[in-house]
């Protein structure tokens, strides 16, 4: 019926098809903005987005948003905390010590409204990041996987190219940025003889009956190792883990990526003399043989070069001296590999120049501290596969860190693309130092980011006037030139390095020093110096800088008494501490001041 009425205007209906049809005048959409993956990263930017009334969509190869978590955890319970309660009003205080919520104008859309249990059940979380998207009323594209994503080059595009994706129905879509909030999906695999007869932590059964009297070797010694370990440890006659490294405690390296108090179980039946064990190899020295009776033996892979034969156990001569580890003589039945996940780099064309070649290479992409691609302008990587930048240093890897990151690669973007200044509140310079005060007591950004995100303080001076001072953080660029500048950031030991900041755009070509104590604790550098600068919540490693001797200690100002001693700076140089004193101004001069944020 649409054919026939309209074919006095069109014409006959078959050219009206061959029109319609016609690759030349199919042009495919063009967004400004591009987001692969509703997970919580790809739905965090998103609404800031949104908020900001951008052009923009998000590409979900699932039906609902938190695909990841409709599986993964296997067992179902999270090791991110809910804790509901703080005896705190300050919705920003409360933040730092709840793991779960992504950033939102919206009380309602906290996760503390979503479960009870201070380890939530995975579930919960789908359930939440699905309201997320609906309630804020996101646009995000379902049941759309892109297949493929390449480049080309438009010198009209912002970044001189527009990025080509490709769904599986063969859509085209363009956009001038791309996120990629896909996380790590594939799973690590280490290839040595007798690899194949290990079952994957994405596919083993998660049954506790099905282990009932069985002897199980885990490879692998992370939370999903132990996890596994945990859900069966009551069934089966002994488990041994095996992994080329020891078993790092969150509690002990403060780092929430390592092993989790909640999954430890086996450590203690471990230490406590039962008959579960943690072996320490390399699995690429090992072999795994299988025997006639479908049972799984472990050896040294050199025993099986040596025989030059078939990987069977019938015709393997296993180590049976007393120099062995007589409790991998006993026969396995079965083998499951825990040893974590990698970035699935196989959609992303070569011109893209994703993988690094480094010692991150497979695992997660090549990014600059700005989190954008070093091989493409204009490509950003947000959630776990950014972590790369604060990997085992702070907490860019998990909701309660890359939340903020993704807010920072936002307002960087506000910045480059459409002129839109770092957020800012106002203050008298007289109220700087309770502010400071303030921020390292709320601030949940510089909390969970320790190290990586900070807070700049700008002081301008012209002719005995001091306009405006701003409190910023330290991924804010594009500020007019400022005489006197100061970082609030927060740091742990052992995580950062005393002499070593990265500052953005205008700040340049200013000495700093800061003191660095055993504990958490504020960090306030005088007239930071940098070689190098770079964006967008900078890790203090990035880059090359360059150290020199600070302002503060040429002119011979001391530590208050009863502070930590200072680290050594490179070339053995001691940074100069900094103590709190009145800020000094020409006579006569007036202050005033802003915070940014």
């Amino acid at each position: 019926m649409g054919l026939s009425a309209a074919a006095p205007l069109w014409g006959p209906p078959g050219l009206l098809l061959a029109i319609a049809l016609h690759p030349a005048l199919s042009v495919p959409p063009r967004r400004d903005y591009c987001v692969l993956g509703a997970g919580p990263a790809g739905l965090q930017m998103a609404y800031f987005l949104q908020r900001a009334g951008r052009d923009y969509a998000v590409f979900e190869r699932a039906p609902r948003p938190g695909s990841f978590f409709t599986r993964y955890p296997r067992h179902r319970k999270l090791i991110s905390i809910n804790k509901r309660y703080t005896g705190k009003a300050n919705a920003e205080f409360n933040l730092r010590h709840d793991w779960n919520s992504l950033l939102s104008h919206d009380p309602r859309l906290l996760f503390r409204h979503y479960s009870r249990a201070y380890f939530p059940d995975a579930r919960d979380m789908v359930r939440y990041l699905g309201d997320f998207a609906d309630t804020l009323g996101l646009r995000v594209q379902y049941n759309t996987t892109i297949a493929h994503v390449t480049l080309d080059k438009d010198r009209q595009a912002w970044n001189g190219h527009y990025f080509i994706l490709t769904d599986q129905k063969g859509q085209v879509h363009q956009c001038s940025v791309l996120f990629v909030a896909t996380g790590l999906s594939v799973p690590n695999q280490v290839d040595f003889p007798g690899s194949e007869y290990a079952e994957g932590y994405e596919s083993v059964s998660v049954d506790p009956e099905d282990f009932v009297g069985q002897n199980v070797l885990i490879l692998g010694r992370g939370n999903s190792a132990f996890e596994t370990a945990e859900n069966i440890l009551g069934v089966t006659n002994f488990i041994h883990m095996l992994s080329r490294s020891r078993v790092r405690l969150s509690w002990a390296t403060h780092y929430v990526g390592d092993l989790r108090a909640i999954n430890n179980g086996l450590l203690d039946t471990y230490q406590l003399k039962s008959l579960d064990g943690l072996l320490e190899s390399d699995l690429t020295d090992l072999a795994i043989l299988k025997d006639s009776k479908g049972k799984f033996h472990v050896t040294p892979k050199f025993f099986l070069e040596e025989a030059n034969t078939n990987q069977s156990a019938d015709s393997i001569t296993l180590p049976q001296d007393d120099n062995d580890n007589f409790a991998m003589r006993v026969p396995y039945d079965r083998v499951i590999r825990c040893l974590g996940w990698n970035f699935d780099f196989s959609i992303f064309n070569k011109s893209l120049r994703l993988n690094s070649g480094n010692a991150f290479g497979k695992k997660y992409p090549l990014i600059r501290a700005s989190y954008e691609s070093k091989g493409s302008r204009g490509l950003f990587i947000l959630g776990t596969a950014s972590h790369s930048v604060d990997y085992r240093k702070s907490a860019g890897g998990f909701i309660h860190g890359f939340r903020y990151t993704v807010r920072a690669v936002h307002r960087l973007l506000e910045h480059r693309h459409h002129s839109v200044t770092w957020p800012a509140t106002e203050l008298p310079i007289t109220q700087l130092t309770s502010s400071i005060v303030r921020r390292v007591n709320e601030a949940s950004g510089l909390y969970q980011m320790f190290g990586v995100l900070a807070d700049v303080i700008l002081l301008k001076e012209t002719g005995g006037e001091v306009p405006p001072c701003t409190l910023a953080p330290a991924s804010a660029h594009g500020h007019p030139s400022h005489r006197g500048r100061l970082l609030n950031r927060l740091d742990c030991p052992d995580r950062a390095h005393p002499t070593s900041e990265a500052l953005p755009g205008e700040l340049f070509g200013h000495r700093f020093a800061k003191l660095l104590c055993r504990v958490l604790l504020p960090v306030r550098p005088h007239a930071p110096e940098v070689a190098t600068l770079l964006p967008a919540g900078v890790p203090e490693d990035a880059g090359t800088r360059e150290y020199r001797e600070p302002l503060a200690a040429q002119s011979g100002e001391q530590a208050p008494a009863g502070l930590c001693p200072h680290r050594q700076a490179p070339g053995g140089q001691q940074p100069a501490a900094w103590r709190p004193r009145a800020t000094r101004f020409p006579p006569g001069s007036r202050a005033s001041g802003s915070v940014r944020r």
